[in-house]
């Protein structure tokens, strides 16, 4: 929504951060592409550390608040109300990621494929619309695999059910989707918590996973 932050660049020398705002006026808040901007940017440049923890002293936007370490990521001289993203944030963000990815990979093992097999991952909802995938790849929430296979649906569920009430052809044809597919229930699978663990960090604890990541570290 307008006023929201939608894309952060922080500079690798003054730690300063660049932000954009949706319609270009006064930053409100941040909105969820804009936090996956914004800690990539502060992973990329040193500001917090694979686990996802502030580096203090690194710039003096990295204060204590309320809550605990928080990065400045804009002051409001005027207004006093700062907007910030705390560690708890980036916490919360970690974990998120880590059980999307884990739930990749605990599917493509279920059926007996790895990444590679992978063409086209199609990503639904309003947020994918925005989400710039190679930052969403550096955190580790997406497989690090070309951009040209991501493909952005936009929301399939106002879609789907519009095209189920006008057309009955197309209701017995997701109909029949469904009746193909598998539920797996991912809280039973001892290797969807290894998945799990294994990712609690940035973008993952096996790097190999994430050669063009671990390439932008450099």
């Amino acid at each position: 929504t307008s006023g929201a932050i939608e894309a952060v660049k922080i500079d690798l020398e003054t730690y300063e951060p660049q932000i954009s705002v949706i319609g270009g006026g006064h930053p409100m808040g941040i909105c969820g592409s804009g936090m996956i901007d914004a800690i990539s940017e502060m992973f990329l440049t040193g500001v917090i550390d694979r686990k996802g923890k502030f580096v203090k002293g690194k710039t003096s936007r990295i204060r204590e608040g309320e809550e605990g370490a928080e990065l400045v990521i804009y002051k409001d001289e005027k207004h006093h109300k700062d907007i910030v993203l705390t560690e708890a944030d980036v916490e919360n963000i970690i974990r998120a990621k880590a059980a999307l990815y884990a739930g990749i990979k605990t599917l493509l093992s279920e059926v007996g494929f790895t990444m590679d097999a992978v063409e086209k991952i199609y990503i639904a909802g309003g947020f994918g619309n925005y989400i710039n995938v190679e930052k969403a790849i550096l955190l580790g929430m997406l497989p690090d695999i070309p951009k040209e296979r991501f493909v952005f649906m936009g929301n399939t569920s106002i879609t789907g059910a519009y095209l189920c009430l006008l057309s009955e052809e197309l209701r017995k044809e997701a109909e029949d989707i469904a009746s193909k597919m598998t539920y797996i229930e991912l809280s039973v699978y001892r290797s969807f918590m290894d998945e799990y663990m294994s990712a609690l960090f940035l973008p993952h604890t096996d790097m190999s996973q994430f050669p063009t990541a671990a390439g932008m570290m450099k």
